[in-house]
């Protein structure tokens, strides 16, 4: 009995040793591939970061600017509705002053833009441009924009090629007469992703953007989602000087707790496909108030990313566009006032601070 016994025991013994050591190795392998994924995070984290070289005008902070208050609005094909000099007066040195933006986005080429420009110049404002050239719908994309009900017909297709030209044009113009203000130049604002309805081909802005750097001084770009960039972007990276993204989590389904770090993922992808490229965030933003998204939209939640994706772009020497100024009411659906295409300023429409601006002040008093 006890020689077996024995023997039994033994076996146990080396069965719970054999057992040790394989959990040893197993937590061995386990702690080795945490830190490889730690370490090659790490490393990807630290390929995100930019020299102070690659900032616009020096900055990592500059906001989106549209100037359009309640009963304006750009052409919608009966004319526009612009701000008056005054106004636009004020909007600057509100920017300036309170908000402390050196850097603004414009969108277009119009009246409203030169009147933007000229305001700058005659009051001697502290404050530079990423000029824009809107480009009207090329190619018909009823079949994956959602709000396309039918095909765009071929004249206003053709009629449109038209109106590109003549924008590209009005670009050159201003971006040669204001050169002391104009910093760079955007061709096209989400022009090339499915989902949106102003469609242009990709070869088509290539040789867009070609035209416009044989006429100006100044670094060109084309602003596009930042999926489009990190799946589609390799030949239109080699013409742009430098590649503009558009980021939102909130549009992606995401919360705050992960707006930041979705964010930085969003980046991650653009960089591992285009790594040479120098990395510039035309537009990110977090909306106060979306019936679209609910709780998910909210001044604290504003603030929160405000102050994290903004303290980050800084660490990283990315310049950020934020997405906006000031609210506009004339964008989406008109029957809509809570919808969100409104509520993504810094102010209200009414030029009233939200907590992102409110906490600068109480810092100033």
């Amino acid at each position: 009995m006890k020689p077996a016994i024995i023997t039994s025991t033994a076996k146990i013994g080396k069965l719970l040793l054999l057992i040790a050591v394989i959990n040893m190795f197993s937590c061995d392998q386990n702690n080795k591939t945490s830190q490889n994924k730690m370490n090659e995070s790490a490393f990807e984290m630290e390929g995100l970061k930019q020299t102070k070289d690659d900032l616009l005008e020096g900055t990592s902070q500059a906001i989106c600017y549209s100037g359009f208050r309640s009963g304006q609005h750009p052409d919608r094909g009966d004319g526009a509705v612009n701000p008056s000099y005054e106004e636009v007066l004020e909007d600057l040195k509100i920017i300036t002053e309170k908000m402390n933006f050196q850097l603004i986005r414009v969108y277009d080429c119009g009246e409203n833009t030169e009147m933007v420009l000229n305001i700058i110049r005659e009051n001697n404002i502290n404050i530079k441009v990423l000029l824009g050239i809107w480009l009207k719908a090329e190619l018909s994309n009823h079949e994956t924009c959602e709000w396309l009900t039918e095909p765009i017909p071929d004249a206003e297709l053709l009629e449109n090629k038209e109106l590109n030209l003549i924008e590209i044009d009005s670009g050159i113009k201003l971006a040669n007469e204001f050169n002391d203000i104009v910093i760079a130049v955007n061709v096209g604002n989400e022009a090339l992703v499915d989902w949106n309805d102003h469609k242009v081909d990709t070869d088509t802005i290539i040789s867009y953007v070609q035209k416009v750097k044989s006429a100006i001084k100044q670094p060109v770009t084309v602003a596009d989602n930042y999926k489009w960039w990190a799946d589609h972007g390799t030949e239109l990276s080699k013409v742009v000087d430098f590649i503009s993204i558009h980021i939102y989590p909130v549009w992606e389904g995401k919360d705050i707790n992960e707006g930041l770090s979705y964010s930085i993922e969003n980046v991650l992808d653009v960089k591992k496909s285009l790594p040479e490229a120098t990395i510039v965030i035309t537009e990110a933003g977090w909306p106060t108030v979306a019936s679209e998204f609910n709780e998910r939209a909210s001044e604290e939640k504003q603030l929160q990313y405000y102050n994290e994706f903004m303290n980050w772009s800084k660490e990283n020497n990315i310049t950020t566009f934020w997405f906006e100024a000031f609210d506009e009411d004339w964008k989406g659906e008109p029957g809509n006032m809570m919808g969100a295409e409104k509520h993504w300023g810094l102010y209200t429409v009414d030029r009233k601070p939200k907590k992102v601006m409110q906490q600068f002040y109480q810092k100033q008093n």
